[in-house]
């Protein structure tokens, strides 16, 4: 049994990590720099990171590789790098697992290429499937227990993510970004994430970032709502940005507090959430308070629409007519990309 399901038959509800690029940017990371470097230059401070969310009481930790792919690392002249790179994320995050009395999954972070798919863009689909292939294996050879696939906002991608992914021998997990009044920016519907869940056949899914934790427990209500009638019970991830961001003296904060990320973790439980985690923005702090939260509130009944916003803020329009049924007001990207279907 791999390491996912054995805490999963464990736990009612797993508790993942928070932001990386928050921590880092406390430690020294300038904006624009890229990440992923710091885990040849800097090793210990990735270390670190990770040890912080494993002392909040994090069971599953993402590795420093969102954007691991040739594709971003592109930009910082290191597209040869990938492996060495990937590899040594995934092993860092292995080695302090290790010393750890008690089991924390090892999450290999696939992000987008952030390029565009043709026929709209110059991204062919094989080289797609290559790059995130080339990525994925190097985190299965770091010594990642699960392939994690975030913040996606197109089908495609998700597709070629997964059939990358695949060539290692590892469980995958994908995760989708709603921040356009309900749907991801390329038009993705809770409905559709289910159906895309139940085609691809993989371990999980679920919704991170977006634009708020108000937005993700109504997705999470979204997809447990719309989920098809033989799919059974499948594992569904929420993992919220910290609030709102804001500029202040030059730099951004989330305005989201420990106890709104607390209430923010059981209600995500409660909409049926399996695994609960933050986003940008989310301290060890906030995870800290997320576990003390999922610890000490025995779990409850799914909350109604009225109370996420009561609870946590508003909700978009498009989420809530998802949630009554109603057919949503698309977007107009999202009603272009319909058209070119």
């Amino acid at each position: 049994m791999n390491r996912i399901d054995k805490l999963l038959g464990e736990k009612a509800t797993l508790l993942a990590d928070g932001a990386t690029g928050t921590t880092f940017f406390g430690m020294g990371l300038q904006s624009g720099d890229a990440p992923e470097l710091w885990n040849i230059d800097f090793p210990d401070r990735v270390a670190t990171h990770y040890q912080s969310f494993i002392d909040a009481g994090s069971d599953l930790i993402l590795t420093n590789s969102f954007g691991g792919t040739r594709y971003r690392l592109k930009l910082h002249q290191a597209e040869s790098r990938v492996a060495e790179l990937n590899i040594a994320a995934a092993e860092i995050l292995r080695e302090v697992v290790e010393c750890c009395s008690r089991e924390i999954v090892v999450a290999g972070s696939i992000g987008p290429t952030g390029e565009i798919l043709a026929p709209l863009g110059d991204l062919q689909a094989e080289d797609a499937i290559t790059a995130f292939a080339e990525q994925a294996l190097a985190l299965e050879q770091g010594g990642a227990d699960v392939i994690w696939i975030e913040t996606m906002s197109s089908q495609e991608e998700v597709e070629y993510a997964v059939q990358g992914a695949q060539q290692t021998a590892l469980p995958i997990i994908f995760t989708m970004s709603f921040d356009t009044n309900g749907r991801t920016m390329m038009g993705v519907g809770a409905s559709d994430v289910m159906a895309l869940h139940q085609r691809l056949g993989v371990h999980a899914c679920g919704t991170n970032c977006g634009i708020g934790a108000s937005e993700v427990v109504a997705t999470i209500l979204n997809m447990q709502s719309s989920k098809p009638a033989d799919s059974g019970d499948p594992i569904l991830v929420a993992k919220a940005n910290c609030g709102i961001p804001e500029f202040i003296d030059g730099e951004i904060h989330y305005n989201g507090t420990p106890e709104i990320m607390a209430r923010y973790a059981t209600m995500a439980r409660d909409a049926g959430a399996r695994i609960v985690g933050g986003c940008c923005g989310t301290t060890a702090e906030h995870v800290a308070a997320m576990r003390h939260a999922l610890d000490s509130t025995a779990p409850g009944p799914a909350p109604s629409i009225e109370d996420v916003e009561r609870e946590l803020g508003a909700v978009t329009k498009g989420a809530q007519a998802q949630a009554s049924g109603q057919h949503e007001v698309q977007t107009r990207g999202s009603s272009r990309r319909r058209r070119r279907r």
